[in-house]
């Protein structure tokens, strides 16, 4: 595939990162890291950098049990995309590749262009992409051939979303780029649709992992922002939360390492707001579940006697 010529890029590149629009624009902004802050030139043709695969086993381990979650994500979304010659990517913090998926039609084709692992799509390395500038501005982008910085990277089109860890930290980015000519802007926008929920899928079963013992509630706000969890504990304790519950409720680390009664986070009910009452009604319901109905057996969990648990269930209007 022909690259285009270098002058006519970098030399767009150049204008718009002198001038004194550049911080109005995302795109401009993440030029301006590029060239200024990185001191990149955008004519550039040295091949993409890449560590060794000691440095990509270590960067595995510190992934821990988020790389062998994303898996199945990873399997799904190349099932979804790999037949129309794209490849899928999981790169580090750093933006180092530690996993991919492509066809073994296009692996010669993906190599060349850098897309595999032990590649560094860092900005600090290649400029604005797709990896790069989603781990620096920390949410899903699309960097569609010439909106890369570097004139060798503008066949490309890549569409990234980050992932974050059941701390709320910027772990990792799930990535899918083409180097397709003909890759039309309904099917990039599909792409970018099915990375997102492929990152959020990760996120929350990283979370649950993570929180073995615990219920995993989604917040109000869970619909409007995927992985929008807490975990709370026997006692309906928070004690986690995903990067978009912290967001939507307000958390960050000191308010979580507080006990937090999940009420008072995610809104209470009427009974909740009967205080001790609500946990007796609430108790004594749980027995009656798990009981199927029958009161004997409810009482005896419960540790009283039949007409006393007749007479509790009179005062909170409960039913067999």
């Amino acid at each position: 595939m022909e690259r285009p010529p270098v002058a006519d890029h970098a030399d767009r590149v150049l204008k718009v990162i002198s001038g004194a629009d550049a911080a109005r624009s995302a795109l401009a902004a993440s030029w301006l890291r590029s060239g200024r802050l990185h001191a990149l030139d955008p004519a550039c043709r040295a091949p993409s950098q890449r560590v060794p695969m000691a440095q990509v086993a270590e960067a595995k381990e510190r992934l821990g049990p988020l790389l062998h979650v994303a898996q199945v994500s990873l399997d799904r979304l190349f099932l979804a995309v790999g037949g129309v010659g794209c490849s899928v990517l999981l790169a580090d913090r750093d933006g180092v590749v530690v996993d991919r998926r492509g066809a073994q039609s296009d692996d010669s084709t993906f190599d060349g262009w850098g897309l595999w692992t032990g590649a560094v799509w860092s900005e600090k390395f290649e400029g604005t992409n797709g990896i790069g500038t989603c781990l620096v501005e920390q949410r899903a982008v699309t960097i569609d051939r010439d909106q890369h910085f570097f004139t060798r990277n503008v066949l490309l089109s890549c569409t990234t979303a980050p992932i974050f860890d059941e701390h709320g930290d910027l772990a990792a980015a799930i990535d899918v780029s083409s180097c397709r000519a003909d890759l039309t802007q309904g099917f990039q926008n599909l792409i970018g649709m099915v990375v997102a929920v492929a990152a959020r899928a990760i996120e929350a079963e990283n979370f649950r992992l993570a929180f073995p013992e615990a219920r995993i509630l989604l917040t109000p706000a869970g619909e409007r922002a995927g992985a929008s969890l807490v975990a709370v504990d026997s006692d309906d304790l928070v004690v986690g939360a995903t990067r978009a519950a912290r967001l939507a409720l307000g958390l960050n680390a000191q308010r979580l390492a507080r006990p937090t009664p999940a009420a008072d986070l995610i809104g209470r009910t009427r009974a909740d707001s009967d205080g001790v009452d609500a946990a007796e009604r609430a108790a004594l319901h749980r027995a009656l579940a798990r009981a199927g109905g029958n009161v004997s057996k409810a009482a005896l969990e419960l540790g009283m006697s039949r007409s006393t648990l007749h007479r509790k269930m009179n005062q909170f209007g409960l039913r067999r």
